[in-house]
């Protein structure tokens, strides 16, 4: 537990403070007095801080988050200008830093900031994820979906899904979730060819090869297939379906040469034509479930780390760690560009909208919006870690 925790803490440190440096050092740049660099969300007092220069470094309790305060930024971030009313206003000395009087240009620029570094931060990633897979990568399919820039191969794969008590697949320790590689030393076929082979061989041994696809643990055990089994639990006493697995084979030299680009943009693409599916099943079926299900919060990304920290395969273990830590970079640049209030696209929204009418929005209504956008994303990640410790709990 406690090296999942700092693996998750370790993670979620690199994803923050990437995206809020991007904020902080564009501001510097412009010379926008930046206020407070924060760690973790500030709904508490900050457990530990110091001030460096004109600007305060802290670290809050809830560690799922960080922030930029910026001079003059707005009512719902604070960083307001010391003035009692906008009459005042031309007596601060240094309103000319203030993030609100500098040009549509550089406030758009440092809003868009830490979005560009998350973005960037996955590009790397994924170089090196490339370098060390061989540029070669597994995905499991839902539906049917062609990934752009890359070479792919559909294969059929047949999962255990369950292992009955006292039968000969329990005996040679066949873990659920597994992948069935090969039967006698042979590739397995279709899911009709494997059950037919396995009945056929019934009272004779024969070599199974399973992957577990948690660990990525590859075993082989001989098992005798019952001749006479109970009934519905088949001669080895699994429960198996068949599931698709794409492989993606960046092999030319442009292909490489961009796959830090596309690869990310892939799966993003993916996520979402996946994501698509289940809110079509969620509204044929009036039932939130298959939507809410495919949804993770903290608790849920910190359960996943606890997998990949214990994969015995040091490469595979490396190479899932990079994946993680790209997609959610790459997640949490995308979701945060969207226009909702409380987030960097919120932000850039309401300086966009101001380019086009020329008129700037009542800072109120934008700091009301902004407080209320930011209370509502809040109580969706409280919701979702509902969600994961209950699913946990199962």
């Amino acid at each position: 537990m406690l090296l999942t925790l700092i693996a998750f803490l370790v993670i979620l440190s690199v994803l923050v403070l990437i995206h809020e440096a991007g904020h902080y050092f564009v501001a510097k740049k412009f010379g926008i007095k930046v206020e407070e660099f924060g760690f973790g969300l500030p709904l508490t007092k900050a457990l530990y801080s110091f001030k460096h220069g004109e600007t305060m470094y802290s670290i809050y309790p809830a560690l799922i988050g960080g922030f930029v305060k910026l001079y003059g930024e707005d009512e719902a971030g604070s960083g307001r200008v010391a003035v009692k009313d906008a009459s005042d206003l031309h007596h601060a000395t240094d309103v000319h830093r203030a993030f609100f009087s500098r040009s549509i240009g550089q406030r758009a620029a440092v809003v868009i900031a830490g979005v560009v570094m998350n973005t960037l931060l996955a590009v790397a990633i994924y170089y090196v994820f490339m370098f060390v897979s061989g540029f070669k990568t597994e995905l499991p399919l839902i539906g049917s979906f062609h990934f752009f820039a890359v070479n792919q191969k559909v294969q059929t794969d047949i999962i255990v899904s369950d292992v009955e008590k006292n039968s000969p697949a329990e005996a040679a320790k066949v873990s659920p979730f597994s992948k069935i590689t090969s039967l006698n030393g042979k590739p397995v076929g279709t899911l009709e060819q494997f059950t037919d082979e396995v009945k056929k061989d019934a009272g004779h041994p024969i070599r199974l090869s399973w992957q577990d696809l948690q660990t990525g643990k590859v075993s082989t055990a001989t098992i005798t297939p019952r001749m006479h089994p109970p009934r519905n639990q088949g001669s080895l006493g699994v429960g198996i379906f068949t599931a698709q697995t794409v492989i993606l084979s960046y092999d030319t030299p442009m292909q490489r040469l961009f796959s830090g680009f596309t690869h990310p943009a892939n799966l993003m693409a993916y996520n979402f034509d996946v994501l698509g599916s289940l809110i079509g099943v969620s509204v044929k079926e009036k039932n939130v479930q298959p939507l809410s299900q495919s949804v993770s919060g903290p608790v849920g990304i910190y359960s996943l780390v606890g997998t990949i920290v214990h994969i015995p395969n040091a490469k595979e273990r490396i190479l899932e760690t990079l994946n993680l830590v790209g997609l959610l970079s790459i997640s949490l640049a995308f979701f945060n560009v969207l226009p909702i209030p409380g987030l960097d696209g919120g932000r850039l929204f309401f300086i966009l909208m101001e380019a086009v009418t020329r008129k700037k929005l009542n800072p109120k209504i934008e700091g009301y919006a902004n407080a209320i956008g930011m209370a509502i994303l809040i109580g969706l990640i409280l919701l979702i870690t509902v969600k994961d410790i209950l699913q946990l709990g199962h």
